[in-house]
């Protein structure tokens, strides 16, 4: 049982690098084979519905991790603006890393499927929400104000999220290192 669930594991690890990098649209089942080194029946025995079925286990992945870290990252600090400063900044490090930003960002597969893949969207959509609303717990947990922790915790839930593909794109770190300094002010105010 062991030596079936590394197959699967490694095939959902590879699977979620290309949908970060590429995108649901420009990944193949393929691709997904080579990059892990899966035989071709594995992906059939461990994902019997296909490529959607891959898809909606990488963005859980996605969503563990994220979450996982944040919770982490945001339990020190003095006030919510240390905490949310400090894990802004974490997340910027590993962008200035150029490795693969894994599970950083759904942006790409969540934008690319809105329209055409409902189950994808709507995994795509639980996973912003539940940043949001772990955001606007830990801000509630600093004392915020409880009628604007949801909206905080969407904007700043965009504003990473926007950010994390700028990031991509400059291959640095540093248009997250902005909107830290700007959720630091916006969380004073």
């Amino acid at each position: 049982m062991k030596k079936r669930q590394d197959t699967k594991d490694i095939i959902l690890q590879s699977a979620t690098r290309l949908f970060q990098r590429q995108g649901y649209n420009g990944t193949g089942l393929n691709q997904i084979i080579e990059e892990s080194g899966a035989p071709k029946g594995s992906i059939y025995y461990h994902f019997p519905n296909g490529k959607e079925e891959i898809a909606l286990e990488a963005i859980s992945v996605m969503r563990k991790l994220v979450l996982g870290g944040a919770e982490k990252d945001l339990s020190g600090g003095n006030s919510a603006s240390e905490a949310f400063q400090s894990y802004i900044n974490n997340i910027a490090t590993v962008f200035d890393k150029k490795e693969c930003v894994e599970g950083l960002s759904i942006g790409l597969i969540a934008s690319e499927t809105a329209s055409t893949h409902e189950k994808l969207r709507h995994a795509c959509e639980m996973v912003f929400k539940d940043w949001q609303s772990l955001y606007a717990d830990i801000l509630e947990k600093y004392g915020c104000d409880k009628e604007r922790t949801e909206e905080l915790g969407i904007t700043i839930a965009a504003m990473i999220e926007g950010a994390c593909i700028m990031s991509s794109t400059y291959q640095n770190g540093d248009p997250l290192r902005v909107i830290a300094k700007q959720v630091s002010w916006l969380l004073k105010n």
